[in-house]
């Protein structure tokens, strides 16, 4: 159950508009990396406990809130998109708000707002385009 949870956040957190019919496999999504919106190709295959590119997936965040990619192409450490997956979930009385980056992520787990849980049975690989 915790895994088809984990892997329903995840394709959420990524997919904001899949192009093509709703069989279609391959699509495109977006993420957010270093406050900036970035472009992927939402083909996800699993990589269970073998991601090493840290992804964060907001599990209650606001409205619109995207998937965060710690790195991205032309970032040191970028592997393709072999994705770490992290949850982060406000902590109860914490009024959610835009997480647009994994910098953001930490300084909301620094002040107590959320907690983040690392879930590798969740990785996943699915690339970032430059």
């Amino acid at each position: 159950m915790r895994r088809f949870l984990a892997t329903a956040l995840v394709t959420g957190a990524l997919v904001t508009g899949v192009a093509g019919s709703a069989a279609a496999v391959t699509g495109k999504g977006l993420l957010y990396h270093d406050g900036n919106i970035v472009r992927t190709v939402v083909n996800p295959a699993p990589v269970p406990g073998g991601g090493t590119d840290p992804f964060y997936a907001v599990t209650n965040g606001v409205g619109g809130q995207l998937g965060i990619a710690g790195v991205a192409p032309g970032d040191g450490g970028y592997n393709g998109g072999a994705w770490a997956v992290n949850t982060v979930t406000f902590n109860p009385g914490v009024t959610p708000y835009p997480l647009p980056s994994d910098e953001a992520v930490f300084a909301a787990e620094a002040a107590g707002d959320v907690t983040v849980s690392r879930v590798p049975e969740a990785d996943f690989r699915c690339p970032v385009l430059p």
